[in-house]
């Protein structure tokens, strides 16, 4: 493994290192090695200098998973640029309030992806700035110059990595984006944890097939220059296609969450040969997996489901190891990271009992600097510096953190709590669901009644609130946490990151 204070530092060891080896593969069978990534950084950096971008201005890019797009940040790390990645889901009101709060002087957008104007989006969106916003329009295609007048670098300086160099935005699935403030050092501590539980090494193929733009897709740029393993990415997810690229090119490591999981379960079971003949775990995170996956993954490919934890404000706080067993991977995300602390509290802020469900709060070398808007800081962190992460869970007596759900997303019924996650764990063991979300509903005799919403893995096929009563019932689930509304939809709606918008739900059937 490499070590280097910045990104670039990092970038030009590996390219000592290993330059002819492969670096990234995509869906049209585009490849890049260590070495061209690094000379295409520097003609794409002199390019972006030359158009008068520099030290600590701020870019918003808002890219595909391209290969370009990973250039397009090594570039930007060599002018010591200020980064703001937003997830191409974003639309006017969101990137429009993203690149007015960070101050963006650039904003770099494909002209149409995925059927969407993004070029007239960020046009209007810059017109409507106060300060002087400019637009680069780009498809495939960076800025390029001469290297040998760009300007010297400052890693020399002994706070390099400590410097704030990136702008993420948290995903806005329950409330309006929150700029979190990381450096390259709080990326590293993310990336080295991640790759040293993963025991990645160099003849690894890792699978980048969620958005570049959210934080694990920079945490792995980072990874691949310390442990010099090759991302296989694709533009966007899809469920059959994007298989059959991971199972062409050979993927070790076939991340990334619950939903891509299911997803090569489902391309398996359509099968007789082994679709994943390399493959040996699949790491996980960003959404709650069901217990009953980590059986299934093993079963039909014979590897592990690695699970971590982290939020955009502090990536891969915990992360199961190769070495766990199955039953601790089961129903944990693994344990915390060299450095981290965490700690769990009761609602009344005192410190949980060993085993004890709370509020898990968090302090480590991943965690941001704050948010842009420091007001936010004051109810993020506790007086002793924790952040509060507003999900609940606790420390098995093997350190393994279980998420038991998050405090928004309690259900309160007659005064009773109900756990979300508890139920959809057991709800999407029954055969005819592919996908489950539990919500509340705002009930005036209850307070809150318990709805499920289901989505079936044959749209031929009905199921019924007695039927799914029943199958929660055999399987242990307490009576006053059984659902008193079903509701069958077609798709449940997820994010880019595989996390379900349960308010867009909640919006839907709360009628």
């Amino acid at each position: 493994m490499l070590q280097g204070r910045t990104l670039w530092e990092l970038m030009e060891k590996r390219v000592d290192a290993t330059p002819d080896a492969l670096m990234a593969v995509d869906e049209d069978m585009r490849t890049i090695t260590f070495a061209e990534f690094w000379s295409e950084a520097e003609r794409a950096a002199a390019g972006f200098a030359a158009l008068g971008v520099g030290a600590d201005d701020v870019v918003t890019w808002q890219l595909p998973t391209w290969i370009e797009s990973l250039v397009l940040v090594a570039a930007l790390s060599r002018l010591d640029v200020v980064q703001n990645p937003v997830l191409p889901i974003y639309r006017d009101r969101e990137l429009e309030f993203i690149t007015g709060q960070a101050g963006s002087e650039l904003l770099v957008v494909p002209s149409v992806w995925n059927g969407f104007d993004h070029e007239a989006m960020a046009t209007s969106i810059a017109e409507r700035q106060d300060r002087d916003t400019r637009v680069l329009v780009t498809d495939r295609a960076l800025p390029q110059g001469d290297p040998t007048a760009l300007p010297q670098r400052s890693d020399a300086l002994d706070a390099a990595d400590q410097a704030v160099r990136w702008l993420f935005y948290t995903s806005g699935t329950t409330a309006d984006p929150k700029g979190a403030q990381h450096t390259d050092a709080s990326i590293a501590a993310a990336a080295r944890g991640m790759g040293q539980r993963l025991a990645v090494i160099d003849a690894d193929r890792a699978a980048l097939v969620f958005p570049f733009t959210h934080i694990g897709g920079v945490t792995w740029l980072f990874a691949s220059q310390m442990f010099g393993n090759a991302l296989i990415l694709t533009d966007s997810f899809d469920p059959v296609g994007t298989p059959e690229v991971l199972s062409r090119e050979g993927v070790t490591l076939a991340g990334a969450g619950t939903v891509f999981h299911q997803a090569y379960v489902a391309y398996q079971r359509r099968h007789v040969h082994p679709v994943f003949a390399d493959v040996r775990a699949f790491p996980g995170g960003g959404a709650p997996k069901p217990p009953s996956l980590v059986a299934e993954i093993r079963s039909l490919f014979d590897s592990p489901v690695l699970s971590g934890y982290g939020l955009t404000e502090a990536p891969v706080l915990t992360m199961a190891d190769v070495s766990d067993a199955d039953d601790e991977l089961a129903v944990s995300e693994g344990k915390a990271m060299v450095g981290v602390e965490l700690h769990i509290h009761r609602g009344d802020g005192s410190r949980a009992a060993d085993g004890e469900d709370g509020e898990i709060r968090a302090r480590g070398p991943q965690m941001m600097r704050g948010y842009l808007d420091p007001a936010l800081d004051l109810e993020a962190f506790d007086e002793d510096g924790f952040f509060r992460t507003g999900d609940l869970g606790h420390l098995d007596d093997r350190g393994n953190l279980v998420i038991t759900g998050r405090i928004k997303d309690v259900i309160v019924r007659k005064g009773e709590n109900v756990s979300a996650k508890e139920v959809e764990d057991l709800l999407i063991t029954h055969p005819l669901l592919a996908d489950v979300a539990v919500i509340g509903i705002p009930d005036p005799d209850a307070g809150e009644r318990v709805c499920a919403v289901v989505q079936l893995a044959d749209p031929s096929d009905s199921i019924s609130l007695g039927e799914v009563v029943a199958h929660l019932r055999d399987a242990g689930l307490l009576t006053q946490k059984l659902p008193e509304q079903l509701e069958v939809v077609g798709l449940i709606p997820r994010n880019a990151t595989g996390k379900v918008l349960k308010h867009v739900l909640r919006d839907e059937f709360k009628g």
